[in-house]
């Protein structure tokens, strides 16, 4: 495995010839991320589907617009004070639920993503995330919008907003999560909440 860069440049240069599972076969564009590389909040999906595939960019979708509100919402946004990024950077066929091999092939590239950044909390948005990153029993139904410290990071995960727009009687309890995350951003981030009056 080749050294994995230190800058983020050089990181998503060498993301986007990657090749380590069958996924680079059937891919348009590799889906790295998308957010300010000072972040101190980074959220994590599973995996890009159809339109991220085609835009090259995560949550750009229906789901993505009822991310986007629901961050705005809580002052909140990919282009001034977040990160974005998934379990996996090339989109699963048929939008399945990207492969235990294929999460392991792209782990690096995330969790080089993670050292670069050094956030504060991680939100996981929807089960596989979470299950990888947080604990492979976590019920995302149940135990949505808890915290908890692994390697002194603060993780929370929270309903993916695809699962929201299929049962949208969820919303309320996304988005009671959504200010729980803003109310932890106030305690433990330093420049994040800066942006709160901008925002809303």
């Amino acid at each position: 495995m080749e050294k994995l860069a230190k800058t983020w440049e050089e990181l998503e240069q060498q993301c986007k010839n990657c090749r380590r599972c069958s996924l680079a076969d059937t891919r348009k564009n590799v889906v790295f991320g998308v957010g300010v590389t000072d972040a101190e909040v980074l959220f994590i999906g599973e995996g890009p589907g159809a339109n991220e595939d085609e835009q090259g960019e995560p949550f750009v979708g229906r789901a993505g617009k009822l991310l986007d509100t629901m961050l705005a919402a809580v002052g909140l946004s990919r282009r001034h004070n977040i990160y974005i990024a998934n379990m996996v950077k090339c989109r699963p066929p048929q939008n399945r639920d990207p492969l235990p091999e294929e999460q392991e092939a792209c782990i690096d590239w995330l969790r080089a993503q993670v050292s670069l950044l050094r956030p504060k909390i991680i939100v996981c948005l929807g089960r596989v995330a979470a299950c990888r990153l947080i604990d492979p029993d976590f019920k995302v139904t149940r135990q949505h919008g808890q915290f908890l410290e692994k390697n002194g990071t603060l993780m929370m995960a929270t309903l993916h907003p695809a699962a929201l727009l299929r049962n949208p009687n969820q919303k309320p309890e996304a988005f009671a999560d959504f200010l729980a995350l803003r109310d932890k951003i106030g305690v433990v981030c330093d420049h994040t909440a800066l942006h709160f009056e901008d925002e809303v």
